[in-house]
């Protein structure tokens, strides 16, 4: 169902523009006047519009002069001309300069309700295939470890009910690429995706954000604004670190989430929304109801159907083709030369303990492949754009102070590191000896020098 339009009318005759503004006023749009091409485009720059219509014929500045203004002052709303002195060449200029339809007076209701009906059809489209453009390759999921193929199964089963969904993680997991596939294979696959990250807008703006606000409705309002749940109308509404959101507003969302409506900042009746709200957080919200800080009702109302994405430690197999799909991607988008990874180089990428994951090993891929002269990613290049991780492996490796720096799990990695350097150092790198000395079944020894990266022939070569 499209939604209600916003529309701009112009024109020198007052009768003209009472009867159009009732007319869409009847059809359930809301209609802004304007007498003249001046005032127009105030207004267009002004406000937001999802549809102009404008005479051709006025006093001073005419219709297609202003059409032309409109395009320059980048207003992106569709224009559909009118006129009762039309002619050929009029319509051909009108259409070279981007107006949609080009109609003749007098107006039946009727054929001006399908020309809304079609330019909302229209921008519709376009916005869509926009989005899809801005997000070909860049909301893919990739996984090969045993833990996303449970995420994944999750997914599918929800997918096409309107069950809420909450999305637990650690930040920098995924967790709005998991949304988005929910969406996507969700019956509102053809609606809008609107994600808005809680955590982000200031206390005070935040009604504003959800529910928008009306023109004037406080100071700064200069125009109306469509919030967060109308923008997401027939879709899903995203609401990312739901954990942040303020104690009143969560009240104010546990009532649209139970009655289904909400009412702008500044307007004077509430309106029907049909949209499915998906929520996530990196926080432990029954922790938060325990301690008050999270009304229990809404969390009842959003905790129906958990999902909980794991760290990329915890799922390293997907390291090496996520990080080779980031590398397709981002030399895709920028038109780099392919690059590929020695393997030398994945290894210590599937070593490293990414303490932001995805998003830490996207923005590592990003910039290492910037760093990188050549056709392939060395462990040197890598070492760059890891500097952390090669500085406890440097200082490990000659038995210096690292361990007091990075996260726990770099710090144990470079403990695990000096320990077995300094037992293959005692034993004269005799991994049977070694092995018996630390407790470890000789093959798992081989496997944890593997891990650490220590190169064992190296070593021997150097003794």
């Amino acid at each position: 169902m499209l939604p209600k339009a916003h529309i701009l009318i112009i024109d020198d005759d007052a009768n003209t523009l009472a009867s159009l503004a009732r007319a869409f006023r009847l059809a359930g749009h809301e209609a802004t006047v304007g007498d003249n091409a001046a005032r127009a485009l105030e207004l267009a720059k002004a406000e937001r519009f999802d549809l102009i219509f404008s005479d051709v014929v006025m006093p001073g500045r005419d219709g297609i002069a202003l059409l032309e203004d409109i395009k320059n002052a980048g207003v992106t709303a569709p224009v559909v001309m009118i006129s009762g002195q039309a002619t050929i060449e009029m319509a051909v200029k009108a259409t070279r300069l981007g107006a949609i339809d080009f109609l003749e007076k007098p107006i039946s209701t009727e054929k001006l309700l399908l020309t809304v009906e079609n330019a909302l059809r229209l921008k519709h489209l376009e916005e869509e295939n926009r989005d899809l453009k801005r997000r070909l390759g860049r909301h893919h999921i990739v996984w090969a470890s045993p833990a996303m193929r449970e995420v994944m199964a999750l997914v599918e089963q929800v997918a096409a009910s309107e069950t809420r969904v909450c999305i637990r993680g650690e930040t920098g997991t995924g967790k709005e690429l998991i949304a988005r596939t929910l969406h996507e294979k969700s019956a509102r696959k053809n609606g809008p995706f609107v994600s808005l990250n809680c955590a982000a807008i200031p206390s005070e703006l935040m009604e504003s954000e959800l529910f928008g606000h009306e023109k004037g409705s406080f100071t700064g309002a200069a125009s109306r604004h469509t919030g967060k749940f109308e923008q997401a109308h027939g879709g899903t509404l995203f609401l990312d670190e739901i954990g942040d959101m303020p104690p009143a507003m969560q009240a104010k969302l546990l009532r649209v989430l139970e009655e289904g409506e909400i009412e702008r900042v500044g307007g004077d009746k509430p309106f029907a929304v049909d949209v499915r709200v998906v929520v996530a957080t990196h926080r432990n919200l029954e922790e938060q109801v325990r301690q008050g800080s999270f009304r229990e009702d809404l969390y009842h109302r959003v905790y129906v159907f958990p999902i909980v994405l794991p760290p990329l430690r915890e799922r390293r197999e997907d390291i090496r083709v996520l990080a080779e799909h980031f590398a397709r991607q981002l030399t895709d988008q920028n038109n780099w030369k392919p690059k590929s990874f020695a393997p030398e180089a994945m290894e210590e990428l599937e070593r490293y303990s990414w303490p932001g994951n995805v998003r830490e090993l996207r923005n590592v891929v990003e910039r290492v492949l910037l760093l990188t002269p050549g056709d392939v990613v060395t462990p040197a290049t890598l070492a760059r754009a890891l500097p952390q991780a090669g500085a406890a492996r440097s200082s490990g490796a000659a038995g210096g102070g690292a361990l007091g720096t990075g996260t726990l799990t770099e710090r144990v990695e470079a403990f695990e590191r000096e320990t077995l350097l300094a037992e293959l150092k005692r034993h004269r790198h005799h991994m049977t000896n070694t092995a018996k000395a630390l407790g470890l079944e000789r093959s798992h020894l081989y496997k944890k020098c593997q891990q650490l990266g220590i190169d064992l022939r190296a070593m021997r070569q150097a003794e």
